[in-house]
């Protein structure tokens, strides 16, 4: 399989804990396995091993970024592993920064609460149904997002979504849609 060089993402809510001791604490799944999205694919446990390995022996994090902005970091993941669930994090946005204290703001509000995941793909087959399997990933990233960059990203995010592409989401899907094409009309 030709595997493109472009990043790409993925999208998840998340339970956010927050704590105003050392900045604002936060955790959760940032990627589910074995879970269909709305975009046809499935992450299979093990697609992040070899890229978290590198990062390790390289003495590097996966970057915690707001809304995929690489000029926007906004704190740090002091913990990303592979679970029987998925991509666990956990980490700490910096509220010395401004962005930050934004963010902690408006997850405390309920306003943000979304993970998406920034990454290149290294490895992946396909199921019988067409349905692209992810096996290796080259992670670069996790952000919190108000929406994803796709459409579809919104309703994968709930686990055991419809891998056929049903959804009882509509009304999320729809409101995605309307914010996307505002952003292509400025």
């Amino acid at each position: 399989m030709n595997i493109s060089g472009q990043l790409e993402h993925k999208f998840c809510t998340f339970d956010t804990q927050i704590s105003g001791r050392d900045g604002s604490q936060i955790e959760g799944y940032a990627s589910f396995f074995d879970v269909c999205d709305q975009g046809g694919d499935i992450v299979k446990p093990g697609a992040y091993t070899a890229s978290l390995q590198t990062l390790g022996k390289q003495g590097r994090k996966v970057k915690m970024l707001w809304q995929h902005d690489p000029s926007q970091p906004i704190g740090v993941w002091d913990h990303v592993t592979e679970d029987r669930k998925g991509l666990f994090v956990k980490g700490r946005i910096l509220t010395v920064v401004e962005r930050g204290r934004e963010a902690a703001a408006l997850i405390a509000a309920g306003a943000i609460d979304g993970l998406s995941i920034g990454y290149r793909t290294r490895s992946a087959g396909k199921t019988a149904q067409g349905k692209r399997l992810l096996t290796d990933l080259d992670l670069w990233e996790v952000s919190l997002v108000t929406f994803p960059m796709a459409l579809q990203a919104r309703v994968a995010a709930k686990e055991g979504a419809d891998c056929e592409g049903g959804s009882p989401d509509a009304e999320w899907r729809d409101l995605a849609a309307a914010f996307q094409a505002a952003h292509e009309h400025l």
